[in-house]
């Protein structure tokens, strides 16, 4: 994406080395920190150690994969800690937390009195641009899922009449859009998400994420894990649909072995018993934001999050590391194993 200079996002710290510019791709890097966000609160009052790497390592292997399979994408390589110049995860002697990339531009999305001028946006953009969607992609449907709030199970041709206090396995994956640049994501149906895609197309777009699926589930079939849900984002260029951002990291996908959840999910979960009132205080603001129409909701949350115990931490950054190690089977968190931190995760999430 087109920014100038440096960029701080939840999560990861973009800086432009060239900026986008004529319809041609910059290039810039993203540095992943250990920062967390849930429920859209952005950075939270503490960090997890080994996240940042862990979400490098994940998300450079998996456009590896992607590269190997035909899928075009934004990535150009990961720099090493021991060295400068873009290279391949499998170069790499310790984890990485630099991921070089290709970038394209994001115009400002102006806001009017009843939503958002994607026209102007697209205006702007041309023919290379981040289209202003979120691709989500679900082979399953596990406790936690917005899905569940969102549809009845009928909806996604299933035979329930409620949604069972249990993960729902889909009879084939579905794709589901969302906004990206909005205050406030929301799902979209397919025709208004394809008129905010502007000139790209939501059934390339579509076709990709169906691709991204396959190689992602495959690789956690092969190393032990299920491969719940995920999401991508694009960049569309010159006729072009390429996956940007990262894709099948613990933030952006939900994985589990033996039952136990294994992804950002864990987080939001634990919130909800640990700290209640906060949770409680976040889905409050956004919906009297909402009846105000209004974009800011923190404005309307008179709570902060608290930071979470020591062992919660521990445990979770333990869940990152050795869930890469697992996934990607490159070693180079050299920490204990899946299986082991299982052991230990689910008291701590769920003391009692």
């Amino acid at each position: 994406m087109d920014r100038k200079g440096e960029a701080m996002t939840s999560v990861k710290d973009i800086e432009v080395v060239e900026p986008p510019a004529d319809g041609d791709l910059g290039r810039g890097t993203f540095t992943f920190s250990d920062r967390y966000s849930v429920f859209d609160w952005g950075p939270m009052p503490d960090t997890i150690p080994g996240k940042g790497a862990s979400l490098c390592t994940m998300g450079a292997f998996n456009f590896e994969l992607f590269a190997d399979a035909g899928i075009p994408t934004h990535y150009r390589g990961v720099i090493p800690p021991e060295g400068d110049d873009p290279t391949s995860i499998a170069n790499c002697e310790s984890p990485p937390t630099v991921m070089a990339i290709d970038l394209a531009m994001v115009p400002e999305l102006p806001e009017t009195g009843d939503g958002y001028d994607y026209e102007t946006f697209h205006q702007e953009a041309g023919e290379s641009f981040v289209v202003p969607l979120e691709v989500i992609f679900r082979n399953r449907v596990p406790i936690g899922s917005s899905l569940r709030r969102r549809l009845e199970p009928t909806d996604v041709g299933l035979s329930y009449s409620t949604w069972p206090d249990e993960p729902i396995e889909l009879d084939d994956p579905i794709v589901e859009f969302s906004t990206k640049f909005e205050q406030s994501d929301r799902y979209l149906k397919a025709e208004e998400a394809a008129a905010i895609a502007g000139v790209a197309s939501l059934e390339s777009i579509e076709e990709l994420a169906h691709g991204v699926n396959e190689i992602i589930t495959e690789q956690a079939t092969a190393t032990g894990l299920r491969h719940d849900d995920g999401k991508i984002e694009v960049v569309y260029h010159a006729g072009e649909h390429l996956v940007a951002d990262v894709a099948g990291t613990f933030d952006e996908n939900r994985f589990t072995q033996e039952g136990q959840q294994l992804s950002k999910e864990v987080i939001r979960q634990f919130y909800k018993r640990f700290h209640p009132e906060w949770t409680d205080a976040v889905s409050l603001a956004k919906q009297e934001a909402k009846e105000a129409d209004r974009h800011d909701w923190k404005a309307f949350c008179e709570i902060d999050p608290k930071p979470l115990p020591e062992a919660v931490i521990e445990a979770v950054s333990i869940m990152y590391t050795a869930g890469a190690d697992t996934y990607t089977e490159l070693g180079l968190f050299g920490g204990e194993e899946l299986p082991a931190v299982l052991d230990h995760l689910d008291p701590v999430l769920h003391p009692g």
